[in-house]
């Protein structure tokens, strides 16, 4: 297949894993404040920004394509992800504020610090997902 259209398929799929898992989470936010289930939801959320990245680079590299290429799809498709991630990020934020009874301006996750260190943390990502692409293939 073509790096764009892994991107766009793994990204795509990532993208909707994630949201489907944060909608979970503010589905379950008002009703148990214990740290268990945040502790699965992270381990989760965890699991996926490496799985899916990991995935559409074991394609790359199976299609014949160098390390490079594959790192460059797997930080595609984290993009993809984590774009997803700042789009409902502010639903979760307002959540989390009401059920602790928080009143008042909320900080914004488009500001260039969060943008910033999520770029960074999709490079990372996107390197390790490519790291145990490249092991297991």
């Amino acid at each position: 297949m073509n790096s764009l259209v892994d991107i766009v398929l793994f990204g795509v799929i990532g993208a909707v894993m994630l949201a489907a898992l944060l909608g979970l989470m503010l589905l379950t936010t008002g009703r148990s404040q214990g740290q268990g289930l945040r502790a699965v939801f992270g381990v989760a959320s965890t699991i996926l920004l490496i799985a899916v990245p990991a995935l559409a680079a074991a394609q790359a590299l199976g299609s014949g394509q160098g390390f490079p290429q594959a790192l460059a799809t797997a930080f595609g498709v984290e993009v993809i992800i984590f774009a997803a991630n700042l789009a409902l990020m502010p639903a979760v934020v307002r959540r989390a504020a009401a059920a602790q009874g928080v009143t008042g301006p909320l900080p914004s996750p488009l500001s260039p610090i969060p943008l910033i260190g999520g770029l960074v943390s999709c490079a990372l990502l996107a390197l390790v997902g490519t790291g145990i692409a490249a092991i297991v293939s």
